[in-house]
């Protein structure tokens, strides 16, 4: 029986500690390829105890080796997800005597220190403290990290969605040289369509399996209601579900702002938690999980991974998200009682919106999910890596250096990652002298201060300013809102509004004092990218009709019925063109962003000024062409525009560059086709 291989003590506790008979189905299998050290996938739907699958063995198998401390990462993508698990993790790991203790950016210096001098048996943290910490000359690494035995990486698809994977992976790799043997790595995943080659990704060697199922449920209460403004949204918010605890998501800090605002003008008692509140704000609204009834805790995608919300009853979605799994994430915060089931109701505010959540809901309804694919060509982390791995030795050859990037990339020809060291030392990112590369003059130029922050993230953010009302933080700032001379500028900040009193350019600092009403949020943003998928799933509900699985309100069916009399799509074609009299020819592709972007440079090559969105293009379906592989070329000016959404890209040569974003932008068919 799989719950006998536990160790005694753990097997105790959890029958009289935790008041559980046994294990989940996961949790039980996932036991034995913990204890033999075997790298793993676990998966299982949203509260499905994967924090539990994963760390009940591995506390297990820490008492049968008797691991020493410091033998578990545990790594999680967001602050409030870390936040969050402190308490759970650190009572399981104390009923055996062991000790966890968290490590990001608000965590004190104090507390850190402590942490270095006695160090915990499992450490909660980010890929980008573990890279501080190893490129940090008050760490001892070898030390500190010598002792690790495995990592746990949660919400692992979150992670390999974008360039953030590709540094937590390399991060793992650079790891191994202080250890006798590779770390066992645990990746905790919501659903996705491939796991196997998820793993295969986390895990590019040694014994690999998946525990748990990768299908999708479709046993939830889905409601779409287009109520046509984000004013009547936070009307129906306000009037709907009182006595409960709602959780509503936003796709934008701006809306969260804007609707946090308009509910607490509706004397709804609101939280609001986004990435740029201060430590203090998000704080409490991850305190209101678990500690408040009757309220509305509006979040951007902060909330959407992993967090314990307890007893939540409602979620709400402003508009769409962009994808499949990201709704399964939102919609998984509730259902957690034994009474409820999983939940969502779609409050969308225009017509684009409403078409994405039609598009959402069916491929949900299909019980079809994203694949969790990592970004093609990862060169610009492979820059990154060259640069941090520099900084980390502060002088290795030039071969060693080959050598550390190609175990960390072995999907990359080595001879490439060659050609890359020799162009960041041409362009002084990287410094040599007899076979000997060190720091770069250019690196420490533009990446130098504050200890190298910017240079241990793999992603961009806008410069911010630190909004403050006395002595306490408020949140930050994109200095665009601030832009101009007014001699009353109101903005609005933690779902409040203030009024800016000073602004200090040289500390970056905007004092605020709290305004009766008004004001303006603002944080730059691109627009997001959709699937062909999501984009098909729009088209079969415009052409067959709304998904069997989804409740539609009144309004919804009305404007549902007009888009279909509207674009009049029968379910046989594949391109739909705009009525004759208009003056643009308008064909409608249904084919997502990558493709019509494509479509749209290649139709512009024909001397035609051309417009695209993900469904459709501003051209006749004539000129509509896939791009050939080795034809398809960037001139100067669309790689520098590409070039500036990539971290990075300054350091890559331009071959390089211009594969990359090829490859990320664009959809190109091989020219065998």
């Amino acid at each position: 029986m799989e719950f006998d291989q536990l160790h005694p003590a753990m097997q105790y506790h959890v029958v009289n500690s935790l008041g559980w008979s046994t294990l989940r189905p996961t949790q039980l299998a996932a036991i034995a390829p913990i204890h033999a050290g075997t790298h793993c996938l676990l998966l299982a739907p949203t509260a499905g105890g994967k924090t539990e699958a994963a760390a009940i063995p591995m506390l297990s198998r820490m008492l049968r080796e008797e691991w020493p401390a410091a033998s578990v990462l545990y790594i999680c993508p967001i602050k409030a997800l870390l936040n969050n698990l402190e308490q759970r993790l650190s009572y399981y790991a104390g009923l055996v005597g062991r000790r966890v203790e968290v490590w990001h950016g608000d965590v004190s210096q104090s507390r850190k220190q402590r942490a270095l001098k006695d160090a915990p048996d499992i450490l909660l943290t980010t890929p980008e403290s573990v890279e501080a910490m190893l490129i940090s000359t008050r760490v001892d690494q070898q030390a500190w990290f010598g002792n690790l035995q495995a990592v746990i990486v949660d919400e692992l698809h979150a992670f390999a969605a974008d360039d953030r994977g590709w540094h937590l992976r390399s991060v793992l790799h650079r790891l191994d040289q202080y250890l006798k043997r590779p770390l066992q790595r645990v990746g905790l995943s919501a659903t996705v369509s491939n796991p196997q080659e998820l793993l295969d990704w986390l895990a590019p060697s040694g014994k690999r399996e998946v525990v748990g199922s990768a299908s999708v449920s479709t046993d939830a209460d889905v409601t779409i209601d287009h109520v046509a403004s984000l004013e009547n949204a936070a009307t129906v918010i306000a009037r709907l579900h009182r006595g409960q605890k709602r959780l509503v998501f936003c796709d934008s800090r701006s809306s969260a702002e804007q609707l946090s605002s308009m509910l607490r003008a509706h004397e709804v008692r609101t939280f609001l938690s986004h990435a740029s509140l201060s430590a203090s704000e998000r704080r409490q609204a991850e305190t209101a999980f678990a500690e408040e009834k009757d309220c509305v805790i509006v979040a951007t995608s902060t909330l959407e991974l992993g967090i314990d919300v307890g007893d939540l009853d409602k979620v709400i979605q402003i508009d769409a998200p962009s994808t499949v799994s990201s709704f399964l994430q939102r919609m998984g915060r509730t259902g957690r009682r034994g009474d409820s089931k999983r939940n969502c109701l779609f409050l969308t505010t225009n017509d684009n919106a409403f078409l994405l959540a039609l598009g959402i809901t069916q491929r949900w309804s299909e019980a079809w999910v994203e694949a969790a694919t990592p970004p093609a060509k990862p060169w610009p982390i492979v820059a990154q890596q060259a640069m941090v791995a520099t900084l980390e030795r502060g002088e290795l050859p030039t071969h060693e250096l080959t050598e550390v990037l190609a175990g960390s990339f072995p999907e990359l020809a080595k001879a490439q990652i060659g050609q890359l060291i020799e162009h960041m030392v041409q362009i002084e990112y990287l410094d040599r002298s007899e076979g000997i590369v060190r720091v770069g003059p250019r690196l420490e130029r533009e990446f130098g201060r504050g200890h190298y922050r910017d240079l241990l993230a793999s992603f961009s953010g806008s410069m911010l300013l630190t909004g403050k009302h006395g002595n306490a933080e408020v949140g930050y700032i994109d200095p665009t809102v601030l832009t101009g001379e007014q001699e009353n500028r109101l903005i609005l900040l933690a779902g409040r509004s203030w009024r800016v009193t000073g602004i200090e350019w040289s500390k970056k600092t905007v004092w605020l004092e709290p305004a009766k009403e008004g004001g303006k949020a603002r944080w730059m943003g691109g627009a997001r990218s959709l699937s062909r998928e999501v984009c098909q799933g729009i088209r079969t509900v415009l052409a067959e009709g709304a998904p069997a699985l989804v409740t539609f309100s009144q309004r919804a069916k009305t404007a549902l019925q007009f888009l279909r009399d509207d674009m009049s799509i029968s379910p046989g074609t594949h391109f739909i063109a705009t009525r004759p009299d208009e003056a643009t020819v308008r064909t409608w592709t249904f084919a997502g962003t990558r493709a019509n972007r494509t479509y749209s440079r290649n139709a512009t090559g024909t001397g035609n000024k051309v417009k695209f969105d993900a469904l459709s293009v501003q051209a006749p379906a004539s000129l509509l062409a896939p791009a050939q592989g080795a034809q398809f070329e960037l001139t100067d000016d669309e790689l520098i525009v590409f070039a500036e959404a990539i971290k990075f890209s300054s350091c890559l040569p331009k071959g390089l560059l211009t594969e990359t974003v090829v490859a990320r932008a664009f959809e190109v068919t091989s020219d065998r086709a």
